[in-house]
């Protein structure tokens, strides 16, 4: 190919997207670094403000906090009053990067970016050697999640995300038994625990660190219908223990998820319901040009949820498997009956819900 021959207004056009790239993925590790410092959630309560006046109020050193600023500034994130050199954050765009909002804020996400940048050269090794990267090389990654699931499924609970199962709700306040596989921190089966006292409850997951969490918060809400447990569900030798079994985006990184999805449909009751939260897509790239997400969901998919279930010598299925490869293998476990359902506050997700009959 000859530079010479090049389309020169296409290519120029290139050339000022990878510029908006390039500053769109430095605001982006900013954008971290002010939700970590919640210096969004002390702008939304300040007037405009001095960048020491924000840092005072903040407890933050004044140098770092000026930079930041300064980078928001440029990135038409917050306003900037050269006469008296004072900043402040709009209501517009407040609504989507503080706590404040915790369904919309955006902020929350931009955490992935600088976590998964840790592991980039092990990524690379793996482009050259294969394999892959394990869980315990991403750091703050149970942190981020529990996060991300906290406004995104606990705060969603109750109102929107059990009612997709019709009579659900009115059976967990009589009492069943709950199994939440891959539970992470366990904030949504502690939520579901403290919300519905007469129904038993029991999480698994691989991590050590995050059953820990689970069983301390449990354990300091007091409550006594909770367990959880550092289990391989691909070892899961259960049968028709359980009434409603949950995964909240857990399906898509496991070693093997068809034997994951034939465990839970062994370990359901006859009468039971498998609901499984997993993400929003189609198998086939060609069906994801038009998803909002699609680059940064393929992103981690490359960067942790693929590379951790081939380090575990998996078939690394990846975050983008879609409903296609989804539809197949909760057919191949067994579920008769499967039908998907959508939140409007989650764009994220996809919510299957799987009976055995």
């Amino acid at each position: 190919m000859s530079l010479q021959t090049l389309d020169q207004t296409k290519a120029e056009q290139f050339a000022e997207r990878m510029l908006g790239l390039l500053n769109s993925s430095s605001l982006t590790l900013m954008i971290s670094i002010g939700h970590q410092t919640k210096l969004f959630d002390t702008l939304v309560n300040l007037p405009p403000s001095t960048s020491q006046q924000i840092a005072d109020a903040a407890n933050l050193n004044e140098r770092y906090v000026r930079e930041w600023l300064n980078a928001m500034v440029v990135g038409r994130i917050i306003d900037y009053s050269p006469a008296d050199r004072t900043y402040a954050l709009p209501s517009e765009h407040a609504a989507f990067l503080t706590r404040l909002a915790p369904a919309d804020n955006i902020a929350v996400y931009s955490q992935f970016i600088p976590l998964l940048a840790t592991v980039e050269q092990q990524i690379i090794e793996c482009f050259h050697q294969g394999g892959g990267v394990p869980y315990p090389a991403f750091k703050r990654f149970h942190a981020v999640m529990a996060e991300d699931s906290n406004q995104t499924v606990v705060a969603a609970l109750e109102d929107h995300i059990l009612p997709l199962v019709p009579g659900l709700i009115d059976r967990l306040i009589q009492g069943i038994d709950v199994l939440d596989v891959g539970c992470g921190s366990g904030y949504a089966l502690n939520r579901m625990a403290t919300l519905f006292p007469n129904s038993r409850f029991t999480g698994y997951d691989l991590s050590e660190e995050a059953i820990g969490i689970a069983t301390t918060e449990a354990q300091q809400q007091r409550l006594t219908n909770v367990k959880f447990q550092v289990k391989d569900t691909t070892q899961l030798n259960e049968v028709e223990q359980y009434d409603f079994i949950t995964t909240f985006d857990a399906v898509h990184d496991q070693a093997r998820p068809d034997l994951v999805l034939q465990n839970i449909y062994r370990a359901l009751r006859p009468d039971g319901v498998y609901l499984m939260q997993d993400i929003h897509a189609a198998t086939e790239v060609s069906g994801n040009l038009e998803h909002p997400l699609a680059p940064f969901l393929y992103t981690i998919s490359c960067m942790h949820c693929m590379t951790v279930s081939l380090a575990q010598g998996g078939v690394g299925l990846g975050t983008m498997w879609g409903q296609e490869k989804a539809f197949e293998l909760l057919k191949e476990a067994g579920f008769s009956s499967v039908e998907v359902k959508n939140l409007s506050h989650d764009i994220m997700n996809d919510y299957y819900i799987n009976k055995k009959r």
